[in-house]
């Protein structure tokens, strides 16, 4: 059975942050992931996350400046220094409060050999940061229409850089929404890389919406992922089409 996840960055969005974990608990999810609460206190996090009896399992590192245009600094020359201070953010987040993935934001830079080679570097920098921690970093690649110039985009980019950082707890964000924008057949994919993912997430294509609806057959999705044996964490990181809830009717037409 797939366990998933809600995002509250994207789901409960009528609601203030903070009020998203007990929505969420109220409709059936046991696990939450979201992009950056940095603006609240571990303390208060944990609470909401005690209270509503639901776990923590992945953060993003900080993306920079957003209003500036930043979108994560991994891949960022000259901002290494900015990029450490960003992740050890998030390891104390994930740590204090049971995460054990973290996504490692790229940014938006184009793609030379001096901006792979800063990832490498820092993505192995930072996974022997985290790997003390019981922390898996994950790098993730997003479609060039959502995010015009990031630095990571490709599926088989993403796989040679885990190989080359060398570090087993770096893996793959398997984002459906964002590689079948960018390459399409989902399921031959997960066979292949399945022993790279660490983590996937789902939004329907092209609307980013409910999985119900679109061009994936994510019947099909979830099949492949219990086929080939994926025990991870399912991120519903999608942009409801009206209000979270009525929404959810998704997970019972696909049995899941």
């Amino acid at each position: 059975m797939l366990r998933l996840a809600a995002n509250i960055s994207f789901l409960f969005k009528e609601l203030p942050f903070l009020d998203r974990f007990a929505a969420a608990a109220e409709a059936g999810f046991k696990l939450v992931e979201c992009h950056w609460p940095y603006d609240n206190s571990v303390a208060v996090l944990r609470e909401h996350l005690e209270r509503s009896g639901l776990s923590l399992v992945m953060v993003n590192t900080p993306p920079g400046n957003l209003e500036a245009g930043d979108f994560g600094l991994g891949a960022v020359p000259g901002r290494e220094a900015e990029f450490a201070a960003a992740l050890d953010q998030a390891l104390h987040y994930a740590s204090a409060l049971g995460a054990t993935r973290i996504h490692c934001m790229a940014g938006k830079v184009p793609v030379t050999s001096t901006a792979h080679r800063t990832f490498i570097d820092n993505l192995r920098r930072g996974a022997d940061k985290a790997v003390d921690k019981g922390v898996t970093l994950v790098i993730e690649p997003i479609n060039a229409r959502s995010a015009p110039g990031y630095f990571l985009t490709g599926s088989q980019q993403a796989a040679d850089i885990i190989g080359e950082v060398g570090r087993p707890n770096l893996r793959l964000l398997f984002d459906v929404f964002h590689l079948q924008i960018m390459e399409g057949d989902i399921t031959t994919r997960l066979e292949r890389l399945k022993p790279l993912i660490g983590h996937v997430q789902i939004a329907a294509v092209p609307s980013r919406a409910e999985p119900d609806e679109g061009e994936i057959n994510y019947r099909a999705v979830f099949d492949t992922l219990e086929h080939i044996g994926y025990d991870g964490v399912v991120g519903c990181e999608y942009l409801p089409r009206a209000g979270t809830g009525e929404g959810l009717a998704w997970r019972r037409k696909l049995g899941v």
